[in-house]
């Protein structure tokens, strides 16, 4: 006898579940850690719920001779013109299951299940946006042609941001730098440190090596397609977000179905260019 099929429990996104294969069991969502809320800039004014809310870069004190001031009659003023990040990007994740499915499942809290993953594909979403702006909005990196392995290709890239120095940088410090690879250009690096680095800490077993040359160092599977690297400065993209307050599965009216929904808005960009620097294959 074929199997029952589940009313709306979809599976491979056109295939209704097999009850029989999954009676009394969920299977877990299973995701990669995801970067951009520990990344993004938390130093804004405003309230998100707004709309929008201001960041904002001081420039670098400049000397003058002694006497310039007082001779002016004025100290130099300081300018610091507000960037402002809207909230313009309007999403929302509505699942509804039918009151079947739930008890013939076994698995009274399914709902709540789905719940948890859709906060791991709201933070997919925002890591996705917030790569995608520092390549749309970065500066682009180009190796030299004596960085002919992956260390040196890093190490070069690491140096191109260190050495920054304009009206609002002098020179970076690598404690506060960020540097993110694609799982490809993560595992180039990996077996660098492997064969190349005769070193009795580099682990050859482990999957993280945290860092490089004093910058911290991530794999994602979130940089757009092409990419290699970005290595950018703690704080340098803004994506402010509001998620509205989450609630108990409900029952849909005039029906024994029950529905889930989550509804956030967010906005992403980047706040300081002059501290991003991406690295792609096409380069």
């Amino acid at each position: 006898m074929a199997r029952t099929k589940a009313i709306s429990l979809i599976q491979n996104g056109a295939t209704k579940v097999e009850l029989a294969e999954l009676s009394g069991l969920v299977i877990q969502n299973i995701q990669k850690d995801t970067l951009a809320s520990g990344l993004k800039s938390q130093s804004y004014t405003g309230n998100p719920a707004s709309g929008s809310v201001e960041y904002r870069r001081f420039k670098n004190s400049v000397s003058q001779d002694y006497g310039t001031a007082r001779a002016a009659g004025k100290g130099t003023a300081l300018t610091v013109p507000p960037t402002t990040v809207n909230l313009n990007t309007h999403k929302e994740i509505v699942e509804e299951a039918a009151k079947f499915d739930l008890d013939t499942f076994g698995v009274g809290n399914i709902m709540a299940r789905r719940a948890d993953h859709h906060v791991d594909t709201v933070a997919a979403e925002f890591d996705t946006a917030f790569f995608q702006a520092a390549f749309d909005e970065g500066t682009a990196f180009t190796a030299p042609a004596s960085a002919t392995d992956p260390g040196k290709i890093v190490e070069a890239l690491i140096q191109t941001l260190e050495t920054v120095k304009n009206d609002f940088v002098r020179g970076v410090p690598r404690n506060i730098m960020r540097l993110v690879l694609s799982p490809a250009f993560y595992g180039d690096m990996r077996d660098y440190l492997d064969k190349t680095v005769h070193n009795a800490n580099v682990d050859t077993a482990a999957e993280d090596f945290t860092t490089f040359h004093g910058v911290r160092v991530y794999s994602s599977v979130f940089l757009p397609a092409n990419a290699k690297a970005v290595i950018m400065i703690e704080g340098a993209i803004a994506q402010p977000a509001v998620i509205y307050p989450y609630k108990d599965p409900e029952k849909i009216p005039l029906s024994n179905d029950y529905g889930v929904s989550m509804f956030y808005d967010f906005g992403t960009k980047v706040l300081t260019p002059d501290l991003v620097f991406t690295y792609s294959v096409t380069e």
